[in-house]
């Protein structure tokens, strides 16, 4: 396969996986609701929204939504044009990749921002279902969708021991965050590329790579 097809196959199968579980949650669980994972308790689908910032986190209200929404879409196409370069100047699979799973992380939050609003009916919490395409119209407009998330790993969920000082008897959970696919890849693609790809960073050193790789395919082909 070759590095376009890998960036083009990595960003469709996170969009529709992302996409696809997100339509299912939003139909078919109440707002608050969830269920464990293979039975574990540490491990949960569990349904909430967000005005569209990464792990549950809010910013600014409709105002801040559409700042947000703008903010996202310039990043994405940023993303894209880094990619193209990337391609052309032939870069290891393994960072097209990671750049492949950042873009369509963004992109899957963003469709959420673009048309859930229009499309959707409002989920309130323990309320019922929402309706896809529902009669009335949808609960927002464009730009103003809720983003939806449902992963929710509690690893450690307990309550402090009552002797313990200001948190005594309090519930404590090592990771509460709750996010999505899109969140998971643009996270994985980031830490890729901190771990894997610190080179990328060092615009001289890929510059004199990206040199000598032509050359030798130059030299190649003649």
């Amino acid at each position: 396969m070759s590095k376009s097809k890998a960036a083009i196959f990595t960003v469709f199968i996170i969009l529709v996986l992302d996409q696809a579980l997100k339509i299912y949650i939003k139909t078919n669980i109440n707002y608050g609701d969830g269920l464990d994972i293979l039975g574990l308790s540490w491990a949960k689908i569990h349904f909430v929204e967000n005005e569209g910032m990464a792990f549950g986190l809010s910013f600014g209200g409709i105002a801040g939504k559409y700042v947000l929404s703008i903010f996202r879409i310039v990043m994405v196409a940023f993303l894209i044009y880094i990619l193209k370069n990337l391609l052309k100047n032939k870069e290891t699979y393994g960072l097209i990749v990671s750049f492949s799973l950042i873009i369509a992380g963004a992109v899957g939050n963003i469709l959420d921002s673009m048309f859930y609003g229009l499309i959707f009916s409002e989920s309130f919490f323990h309320g019922g279902l929402a309706t896809m395409f529902p009669s009335e119209g949808g609960y927002g407009s464009f730009l103003t969708g809720k983003v939806v998330d449902m992963l929710y790993f509690p690893m450690i969920d307990t309550i402090l021991p009552e002797w313990l000082p200001i948190w005594g008897g309090e519930r404590f959970e090592f990771f509460r965050p709750v996010f999505n696919i899109a969140d998971s890849a643009i996270t994985v693609g980031v830490a890729s590329i901190l771990i894997f790809h610190r080179r990328f960073f060092n615009t001289e050193k890929v510059q004199k790579e990206n040199e000598d790789t032509i050359k030798t395919e130059i030299a190649t082909d003649y």
